[in-house]
């Protein structure tokens, strides 16, 4: 589900030639005065994130039932929605067994329609905001490091779809390798990783009729899909050694014009791949009574592939144990009770390492590497995934819509 961090775009034709005018001249002075390219991420996240606001455009498509996936086509960026991400998490392993899990996301904030740009007008106005965050966990060293990268994309630096390449951001790529393949970069102060991915499933297509439902109003949905098992081989380049890994990832694809409801204050989700060869998605919707709302749902895949929706009467998310942030005192839940009736399943996911939260100003969430153990019809099962949790450090209905 997940990666939905909105802005509100309502502006009529004219406000929003005015606004590109505030935009460009906005740009042109930081062009012109050097301080300004210094700024912290976070500073500069929450800027991209009002100067969307200001820059505002309507008329965006929604997601709607009977949306037919093809592929590799939907791999790609659809400019008719105002939000959209690529998503991967996995869990890695050296040389020497050591365990670490990664994510790297690439997001697209849209600013106006497809339809609506002009390809004449100044590249200091953007039609898309571009951002990206990276974070590595050491399990063995109990560690957690995180970055961002934000970018207007004015010179080419960050964009979407340029051949091979469906996304970047100065020198983070996510690039295709034929239909069921790709390859991902990333660099931090440690280091450079460089990962190839190879799809060893399917894509799997989220809830019903093409589209995963947020809450109970048209208008909030998505459409989403998973590739739930991909073989990762790859690299991590520092102090001009390389270190070479192997493990496996999971792909998020998502893109919708609108997914938090009023009464909703952030999310919950789980990803799993099960040792036997299934796999797990589940969110929840989180209302502002901390009650799940009925809308949450998730996906049950089996080891050939095929797939059960699970509906919120399905299944059961219950918090566990704990951990509190001391850089934004949230309180996040990071071990959960899990129970799928229809299934015959009851698992216990636990974080890997307490601290993976990812402080960024506006956009601040806890992301990371778990385990999880249980049983399934009386059978012991045991599985690596991810666990991301939103709105805990403030609720993102200021971020939404």
């Amino acid at each position: 589900m997940k990666r939905t961090f909105f802005v509100r775009l309502n502006a009529r034709p004219h406000e929003r030639t005015v606004a590109a005018s505030l935009c460009e001249a906005r740009w042109l002075r930081c062009a012109a005065h050097p301080p300004c390219v210094g700024v912290a991420s976070r500073v500069a996240a929450t800027g991209l994130l009002l100067f969307a606001s200001l820059c505002a455009a309507a008329d965006w498509k929604i997601a709607e039932p009977g949306w037919r996936y093809e592929f590799p086509r939907d791999h790609h960026a659809h400019r008719d929605f105002k939000t959209e991400w690529w998503y991967f998490t996995g869990n890695i392993f050296d040389a020497d067994g050591h365990r670490f899990g990664y994510e790297l996301t690439f997001f697209r904030q849209g600013i106006t329609p497809f339809a609506e740009r002009d390809p004449k007008s100044s590249r200091f106005i953007v039609d898309d905001l571009k951002f990206a965050h990276f974070a590595l966990t050491d399990v063995s060293k109990q560690t957690f490091r995180f970055e961002q990268k934000t970018s207007r994309g004015a010179f080419g630096e960050a964009g979407f779809d340029d051949g091979k390449r469906l996304a970047w951001i100065e020198n983070w790529t996510l690039a295709t390798n034929g239909d069921d393949a790709f390859d991902l970069m990333a660099s931090s102060e440690a280091g450079t990783i460089h990962l190839h991915l190879r799809a060893t499933k399917p894509p799997v297509v989220h809830g019903e009729n093409g589209i995963s439902v947020k809450a109970a109003a048209v208008r909030y949905a998505s459409h989403y899909y998973s590739i739930p098992r991909m073989q990762t081989t790859g690299e991590f380049f520092a102090n001009g050694k390389s270190h070479p890994f192997r493990g496996e990832s999971w792909f998020d694809h998502e893109w919708a014009s609108g997914q938090l409801a009023e009464n909703q204050v952030g999310w919950d989700w789980i990803c799993l791949q099960w040792e036997d060869g299934t796999e797990l998605m589940l969110y929840q919707m989180r209302l502002e009574n901390g009650e799940p709302d009925a809308s949450s749902s998730g996906t049950w895949i089996a080891q050939n592939g095929e797939t059960t929706h699970l509906r919120s009467s399905d299944f059961r998310m219950t918090p566990i144990a704990f951990w509190k942030s001391k850089a934004s005192g949230a309180k996040y839940p990071i071990s959960w009770r899990v129970t799928l009736a229809g299934q015959q399943t009851e698992f216990v996911v636990r974080a890997a390492v307490e601290n993976q939260e990812l402080a960024l100003g506006p956009i601040t969430y806890w992301e990371g590497a778990i385990d999880a153990s249980g049983t399934r019809h009386g059978r012991a099962i045991k599985g690596r995934g991810y666990l991301e949790l939103t709105g805990y450090a403030g609720p993102l209905r200021e971020l939404s819509r």
